[in-house]
């Protein structure tokens, strides 16, 4: 597994970079969950994400928050950490940048940062929203949100309650020319602990298939 260190807003930024032998191929980093809750690139749920982009042959990044790791800086309300993510993706397309495709796909508090990366970066292309806390970050930015993307959250979760993820979806589909996919995956709890961490890589991964022919035609 490739360490990389690159440089962010705050000092350097510890990632995983996994890139793919085509010059072309599709890029997308993953985003972890809150630095004061223990989330790190490390999650499994994030390691598992990864997984999943890079055997649909992307080139993956991953990265520790400042202050995460042997990120440097410190924790900054999702602020810092939203042009951490912005370096992160500068850092990736810097290496490919032939690629046609640029996904973010984002764990809890991820989620929250890789949709604001996704409203100041024109060139992603699809995201994936995994848990979403709609109940604790203002969401109302996504007005409107320029990319399709799978938004998917536990039936059990106590964190981010499902309602407050719905009436989020529910907002995203008023707006015109872009499809947001909503799951739900029953039982699952905020963590997606086994078995319904398979579902959710599974749910994934038919997903950003199906986009990627789409977009080929």
């Amino acid at each position: 597994m490739p360490e990389v260190i690159f440089p962010g807003p705050e000092g350097r930024l510890e990632g995983r970079y996994h890139p793919q032998k085509e010059r072309d191929a599709p890029i997308a980093i993953v985003l972890h969950p809150h630095p004061q809750f223990g989330g790190t690139m490390n999650h499994k749920v994030v390691h598992r994400m990864h997984y999943a982009f890079y055997n649909m042959g992307f080139t993956v990044l991953r990265f520790n928050f400042r202050g995460v790791g042997r990120s440097q800086g410190e924790y900054d309300q999702g602020i810092g950490e939203l042009s951490d993510a912005a370096s992160a993706l500068d850092y990736l397309q810097s290496m490919n940048n032939n690629s046609k495709h640029c996904w973010v796909a984002g764990f809890s508090f991820g989620a929250w940062i890789g949709m604001q990366l996704l409203m100041r970066r024109p060139e992603i292309t699809g995201f994936i929203s995994v848990s979403p806390p709609a109940n604790m970050y203002d969401f109302s930015f996504l007005a409107p949100c320029p990319a399709s993307g799978l938004v998917i959250n536990g039936t059990a979760d106590r964190v981010a309650p499902p309602a407050d993820t719905t009436a989020l979806v529910n907002k995203l589909h008023e707006q015109k020319g872009i499809t947001i996919t909503h799951t739900e995956v029953e039982g699952a709890g905020h963590f997606f602990e086994e078995p319904h961490l398979d579902t959710l890589i599974g749910t994934t991964t038919d997903y950003v298939k199906r986009r990627l022919t789409e977009n080929s035609r």
